[in-house]
């Protein structure tokens, strides 16, 4: 508790019930996006004129979001599917002008994958060079290859990627499976190719095999 003749200079994060003028009201459904919106008003960063934010692509991408030219966060995400929704929650956090999101071109399908969910919300979307991008321990490479790319320039992307996956990729698909259900099941190459382009998880079809 703060004494009322003690100065505060931070960010009283509180209930929507209990917020009063100059206080950071927040849903309890939304606690996550609220701590993030205290530490970013803590720092000074609103508002911004381009908040950017760079995609290492993989199983499990990396992610970093610079205001400014200043990195103000990195996270590393469980799988591609909710990649989009992520980054606009954050977004939501920090008041701006422009939002940019810049994908690494590595991994092709899953590459693909993260530019159409972000093309089809309408985000300005750019492709980078992952050359020179990968550094650090393995805890984090994929952390600081997304700041990297979210420094660098890249190409804009305007068009719906077709997703096609090759033999080889729906191959590796069926590999994983294997690893994945400790070599008690290798799913289809139809299921693989499934997998691949995204409308079915690893687990669901290992599920139907």
């Amino acid at each position: 508790m703060i004494s009322t003749d003690e100065k505060w200079n931070g960010v009283i994060l509180t209930s929507i019930d209990e917020a009063v003028e100059g206080d950071l009201a927040v849903d309890i459904d939304d606690i996550e996006l609220g701590v993030e919106r205290a530490i970013q008003y803590s720092k000074g960063f609103t508002p911004v004129v381009n908040l950017v934010f760079g995609v290492d692509p993989g199983p499990r991408p990396g992610v970093a979001w610079i205001a400014d030219g200043i990195v103000i966060g990195t996270s590393q995400l469980e799988n591609i599917d909710s990649i989009s929704e992520h980054i606009f929650g954050l977004a939501k956090a920090l008041e701006h002008n422009n939002l940019i999101v810049k994908v690494g071109n590595g991994a092709r399908l899953i590459r693909d994958r993260i530019l159409n969910q972000l093309i089809l919300h309408g985000v300005e979307t750019l492709i980078v060079s992952e050359y020179n991008t990968s550094s650090g321990s393995r805890i984090n490479a994929h952390t600081k290859a997304a700041t990297r790319i979210a420094m660098m320039g890249g190409k804009r992307v305007w068009e719906i990627r077709e997703i096609e996956p090759s033999e080889g990729e729906i191959k590796e698909i069926q590999n994983e499976s294997r690893i994945f259900s400790n070599g008690a099941i290798t799913i289809s190459a139809e299921l693989a190719r499934t997998v691949a382009c995204g409308d079915l998880s690893l687990e669901d079809a290992i599920k139907k095999s």
